[in-house]
């Protein structure tokens, strides 16, 4: 069983002022993806979807986030249960950065996304 030193992983370029390193993903044989991410006030994700769940655990911070039809301010020690094929996008809010970890059932789910609003990560 691989112990991931979170300290060790790998940056993946993403979006301004918005920050991700990939804890778990295919590179070990793994069928999921975990990251972890620390997004500035301002920064977040536009309106998209996946083919895949994804579960986003607020660490720190304060997100802004539409969650199908619904918007609302969400804080620390929540969890953003989304289903797949469900429009969402967030927002960093409050004073201060926001810390995350993401985790999808899947090892590439950002190849299953589609962008509604602005442009994949990378590209922005």
């Amino acid at each position: 069983m691989p112990i991931i030193d979170h300290r060790s992983a790998h940056e993946t370029p993403w979006r301004p002022c918005y920050r991700k390193w990939d804890i778990v993903g295919p590179e070990l044989g793994m069928s999921a993806n975990l990251s972890y991410s620390v997004a500035q006030v301002g920064a977040g994700a536009p309106l998209h979807l996946h083919e895949d769940a994804e579960l986003i655990v607020i660490l720190e911070g304060e997100l802004e986030v539409r969650l199908g039809d619904e918007t609302r301010v969400v804080g620390p020690d929540h969890t953003l249960a989304i289903p797949p094929n469900v429009k969402h996008g967030f927002t960093v809010v409050g004073s201060g950065e926001a810390k995350l970890l993401t985790f999808f059932p899947a090892p590439n789910p950002f190849d299953r996304t589609t962008y509604v609003e602005g442009t994949p990560p990378g590209r922005s």
